[in-house]
Parts: structure tokens; C-alpha cells; sequence
């Protein structure tokens, strides 16, 4: 390895000689630049480089190229402007980096972001190493869509090389036909080059004879005839029945068509294609793109008649177009909606139907809908609130649907009506819905201080019933929000809480505590805590903790209770943490975060013995998984 990394750094010293001839850089300046780069080298000749190894290089190497070349600049301004000839030294840094990104592709051949780096750093000093870089890139990755786009882009812009760049393309086309991207910019490629034939021409001009061309040239503008059209529109106005197609708007046109027929022919199923198509024919103008569009327009609808995103699409189409939006086009937006909801009645279908329409409240506040400029306008708000309706109507209302209306009548203040909606649906197609439960007791809570700010015991009870009856019906994981509501509003009254202690600790016994996340056991431990005290507080968690599986969260936050404690002077903190410990470790031994924890504890707290003991038996119980620990420290 030595003598390797001692060769290469001989062969630099024409270089670095050049440097300190030129007076670029200093004597101390060149053996600080020989120690990195041996430093560098020999991070590169490790059996397993890593890929921050290449990159620490090629940035260190770019920095100083660059300070190279200012340092260049200066010492040329100093000697009046004149240019110096170039020397070796000019042309090592940029051979170098492309030695070291050249070892670091054929180490990392999978990396694609690198081999761009790669790619960008030769286009950016104009080095002809690019097109070998390229071939190698496409033979390596050919199912990589934008690897094909990329190597196209620089022959196309570059090299101006249309042959090459649209060979490319097709063969791109061959190895990835699923690729949307591939389709959309090989069309755009095209076209592009259509329309710089068409520039060309116009700079060539045709129209009014000068008299003033060659004959070489005249000859060859007849020849070609069909490549140039006309620049005088007097002209062709005059002398409309003689004017000849355009020949780029046509056979643009017809490269679309094509095109196109080969993208759906691939990519049937791909709406956004289409769409992409219709952006690019929007943006273009082509003889007969009218006739292109409705053939798009009407392979969509029979194509996506059942998707929801197409009549989404459709519908925002009416008011693409316009920078404000009045009420007969949203009107005829509405009115694709309504088609797509009979075609395809939803959930789906539903929820961008109301997005739409939300989005117009925002947009234009209190706005109004006319379907027909003769026709009375509907309220949009009052629209919205019979759509809902319309898909409780068609059962096309789910959970998310269901609470969405419930908000809405909130947020329209219209609490006695958002009441009743959330009773009739949790009683009816959601008894088990956790989120609109929690809608409803939302709901009834604020009824109940809206009657009065001190609830009776009849409306408490009330309250705890409905709450109890939801509670018993679903698991302890799927109602964590619905339990800490409850909590929460029955903390101060001992009866109603105790009551949901008992409910959980019977919930608990049969379901079990978390491992990781919301802990039910937890959130009662602190809730005691604070209305009750520690003493208190640790009988709760004991009782907990007696529980077939109480979860390794509730250790944790129970050894958090007791650490804390310890740490402010209760004389039991420490013992009772690690007793507790030691009780989560008979579950929980292969766990190394917890032997971490426990081994950090014993470090703060307690003495090296009791550290190095907790060490040695956590080595010893993980034995395979001891790096885990070791990573776990770390």
C-alpha cells in the first residue's frame, strides 16, 4: 500500500514543482498539499473505501484547483494582463478529479447521484471525457429513465448532434417503455428540434425575391423549397391560394400523434400521461390541434370514465384557463362533478367534489354557483351541505366523510344540527368509529357548558355512559384518543375516574400494554401523580405492573417517575428504579437501549462497581448482540 501511495505522490512533482516555479504556491504551502494528498491516498487504498472518502477528496482537490487558478488571475493582473502559457500545473487539478471520480464510479457503479456528480464536473470544464463517462453510465443502468434523458439533453444541446440524441431516446424508450418521463421529454425533444428547423428557416428569410442571393444559393433554396415558409403575412394574405401547408405545424403534429399512440399504447393505465400530452399540445401550436385534442379528451373518458381523478381533472379544467373565476364556470365545473358522481358514485369521488368546493369558499369567500346565466344562483356553503347529504344518500359516505360533515357543521356554528348528525351516525352505519366518538362527546361537552358552567351530576353521567359504552366495545390501542379525553374530563371527579381505572386495568389484563408509543397505564400513573402524589402514584403503577404484560413503555416511564425522584433527594428513587430494572430485564433481556439506560443510571447514580457489574451481565446476556450496546452507547 506504501509504496503504491509513494508512486503516485512522484508522479505529481512536475506539478508541484510548476506551482512553486510559478510562485502560486509556497514551499510550506506545497508539503502541507503533499500531506493531505497522502492522506487522502492512502484513505483510498483501505480494502473497504467509503464513499465520503472519494468525495472528501474531489472537494478538497476542487477548492484548491480554484485557488490555484484566482492566484493565477492575480499574479497576470500584476504583470500588466498579459495571459502566461499554460503549464502542467493548469491541467493536473482537472485530470486528478477525474481519476478520483473515475475510481469512485467503478467502486460505487450503483450510485447514481455520483455518477451525475461526475457527469456535471465534466460538462462544466468542457473535458472530453464526458462522452466515454456517458456510455459507460447508460451500459451500466439502462432501466434508469433519466439516465437516457440525460444522455440525450447533452447530445441534443451540446453536441448538437439530433441523430445521436434521438437514437438515444428510442433506445431509452426500448429498455424503460413504462416510463412516463422518457415519453413526455422525447416528445418535447422532438418538437424542439421542429421548432429550430423553423427558426433556421425564418433566419434564412423567403418571401420577396431580393435579387441580391448567389446562384449557388438560389439553386438551393429551390431544391428545398418545402423547408421555408413565408415571412411576409401581406404577402400571403394576398396570395392565399397559392400558400403552401407549413410543413413543421403539420408534421409536428402528425410526431404527436405518433407519439402519443405509442405512450398509451405502453403506459395504458397512466392518467397524468395523458394529461402531461394535453399541457404539451396546449403549449405548441400545430395545424389541426383541435381535432388532437378531442381525440385526447375523448380516449381519457373512455379510458378513465371510472376513475375519480379524471372527472377531478375535468372539472378544474373549466377554470384553468381564467385568472378569476365567476359563477357560470364554476357552474359548469359543478356540473362534471355531479356527471362524475352518477358515472362513478364513491367515497373518493366525494371527497375531491368537496375539496373543489371548499376550495372555492376559500377562494372567493361567500360565493355563489350558476348553472345557467338564466338560472337562480345556489350558495356554495349550501351546495356543500347537500353533496354531503347527496353521498349519505348514495352510500358513498365513510368515517373520514362522515366526520368532515360533522366539522363543517361546527365550523358553521350550527352545534344542535352537528349534535344530531354525530348521534345518528354513531348510533347508525359507525358505532365504532373513533373519531367521530370523538366528534360526538366533543360536541356534547360543549352543549353541556354552553347550558351551564358548573355540569350536574346528570349531565357528568350522562357524559361517562357514552363514554364507557364506546370504551368497552374497542381495544386499548384503537381508542387512545377517545381515553385520553375521558381522563382528562373526569379528573377531578374520583368516582368517574376510578371507575375508568378499573376499566382499563380489565382492558389491560386482556389486551396487554405497548412496547413503545401511548402507554393507557402511563397516562393514569400521571394523572394520580399529579392529584394524588408519589405514594399514590406508585401503587397505581404497581398494580399495573402486576399485569400479565404491562409493556415495556410503562416500565420506561415508571423508571423515568423513580429516577427523577432520585435525582431531587427521595431516598427510595434509586432502589425503586432499579428494582424496577431488574423486573423489565426478566421480559425485556435482548433489549441493549434498556441495558444502556440501566448502565447510564448506575454511572450517575451509583458506583463503578455497580456500573461495571450492570456492563458485564448486559455483555454477557446479549453475547451476539453486544455490538448493539456497544452501538447503543455510541
Amino acid at each position: 500500500m506504501a509504496d503504491v501511495v509513494q508512486f503516485k505522490l512522484e508522479r505529481m512533482l512536475d506539478e508541484l514543482d510548476d506551482l512553486e516555479r510559478r510562485g502560486l504556491f509556497s514551499r510550506r504551502e506545497i508539503a502541507e498539499i503533499v500531506k493531505m494528498r497522502r492522506k487522502f491516498e492512502y484513505r483510498l487504498k483501505r480494502p473497504s473505501p467509503l464513499k465520503e472518502d472519494f468525495l472528501t477528496y474531489i472537494d478538497y482537490e476542487k477548492q484548491l484547483d480554484a485557488l490555484r487558478a484566482l492566484r493565477k488571475k492575480s499574479l497576470e493582473r500584476k504583470s500588466g494582463g498579459d495571459k502566461s502559457k499554460k503549464t502542467i500545473s493548469d491541467y493536473a487539478g482537472v485530470t486528478r478529479i477525474l481519476l478520483i471520480y473515475r475510481l469512485a464510479t467503478n467502486r460505487f457503479k450503483g450510485d447514481i447521484e455520483l455518477w451525475f456528480q461526475y457527469l456535471e464536473f465534466c460538462r462544466a470544464r468542457g473535458h472530453g471525457r464526458m462522452k466515454k463517462a456517458l456510455a459507460q453510465l447508460v451500459r451500466f443502468h439502462p432501466k434508469v429513465p433519466c439516465v437516457w434523458i440525460y444522455a440525450a439533453a447533452w447530445e441534443f444541446d451540446n453536441n448538437l448532434n439530433v441523430a445521436a440524441a434521438r437514437a438515444l431516446m428510442q433506445n431509452g424508450l426500448r429498455s424503460c417503455p413504462a416510463s412516463e418521463d422518457l415519453w413526455v421529454e422525447y416528445l418535447r425533444m422532438e418538437l424542439t428540434y421542429l421548432n429550430k428547423l423553423k427558426a433556421r428557416k425564418i433566419a434564412l428569410g423567403e418571401g420577396k425575391a431580393s435579387g441580391k442571393r448567389n446562384a449557388d444559393e438560389q439553386q438551393w433554396r429551390e431544391e428545398n423549397q418545402d423547408l421555408f415558409m413565408s415571412l411576409d403575412e401581406n404577402v400571403d394574405k394576398i396570395s392565399s391560394s397559392q400558400e403552401k401547408p407549413d410543413v413543421f405545424r403539420e408534421h409536428g403534429l402528425t410526431l404527436l400523434d405518433t407519439v402519443y399512440s405509442g405512450a398509451i399504447e405502453a403506459l395504458p393505465t397512466s392518467f397524468s400521461l395523458r394529461t402531461r400530452f394535453l399541457d404539451i399540445l396546449e403549449a405548441t401550436e400545430l395545424v389541426s390541434s383541435e381535432e388532437m385534442r378531442t381525440k385526447i379528451h375523448h380516449d381519457m373518458k373512455r379510458d378513465f370514465s371510472k376513475d375519480p381523478q379524471y372527472w377531478d381533472w375535468l372539472a378544474r379544467v373549466e377554470i384553468a384557463d381564467t385568472k378569476g373565476v365567476n359563477s357560470v364556470q364554476l357552474g359548469r365545473a359543478v356540473q362534471v362533478y355531479e356527471e362524475g358522481l352518477k358515472s362513478t358514485p364513491s367515497p373518493i369521488m366525494v371527497e375531491l367534489y368537496l375539496k373543489f368546493l371548499m376550495e372555492a369558499v376559500d377562494r372567493d369567500g361567500e360565493g355563489v354557483i350558476q348553472f345557467d346565466t338564466h338560472a337562480p344562483a345556489i350558495e356554495i356553503v349550501s351546495h356543500i351541505l347537500e353533496v354531503f347529504e347527496k353521498a349519505e344518500s348514495l352510500g358513498c359516505i365513510n368515517e373520514d366523510l362522515a366526520c368532515q360533515h360533522v366539522s363543517y357543521l361546527l365550523h358553521l356554528s350550527k352545534l344542535v344540527e352537528a349534535k344530531m348528525l354525530a348521534e345518528k351516525l354513531c348510533s347508525g352505519e359507525f358505532p365504532n368509529a373513533v373519531n367521530l366518538w370523538t366528534l360526538r362527546l366533543t360536541i356534547e361537552m360543549r352543549c353541556i357548558q354552553n347550558k351551564s358552567l358548573t355540569p350536574s351530576k346528570a349531565d357528568m353521567l350522562y357524559i361517562f355512559e357514552l363514554l364507557r359504552n364506546i370504551l368497552k366495545k374497542l381495544s386499548v390501542s384503537e381508542a387512545e384518543s377517545l381515553w385520553t379525553m375521558g381522563l382528562k374530563y373526569f379528573a377531578n371527579q374520583r368516582r368517574h375516574f376510578d371507575e375508568l381505572v378499573e376499566m382499563s386495568v380489565l382492558l389491560l389484563a386482556k389486551d396487554g400494554g405497548n412496547d413503545s408509543g401511548f402507554s393507557l397505564s402511563s397516562t393514569i400513573v400521571n394523572y394520580v401523580l399529579q392529584r394524588d402524589g408519589v405514594e399514590r402514584a406508585r401503587e397505581m403503577y404497581k398494580r399495573f405492573l402486576a399485569l400479565p404484560h404491562p409493556g415495556l413503555q410503562l416500565y420506561r416511564d415508571c423508571i423515568e417517575l423513580e429516577s427523577n425522584l432520585a435525582s431531587v433527594g427521595d431516598k427510595t428513587g434509586l432502589t425503586n428504579a432499579r428494582k424496577l430494572y431488574e423486573s423489565a430485564l426478566t421480559t425485556y433481556d435482548q433489549d441493549a437501549n434498556l441495558w444502556r439506560d440501566y448502565h447510564c443510571l448506575e454511572i450517575k447514580t451509583g458506583t463503578s462497581e455497580t456500573a461495571a457489574a450492570v456492563h458485564w451481565r448486559a455483555r454477557k446476556t446479549l453475547k451476539n448482540n453486544a455490538a448493539q450496546l456497544l452501538s447503543s452507547k455510541s
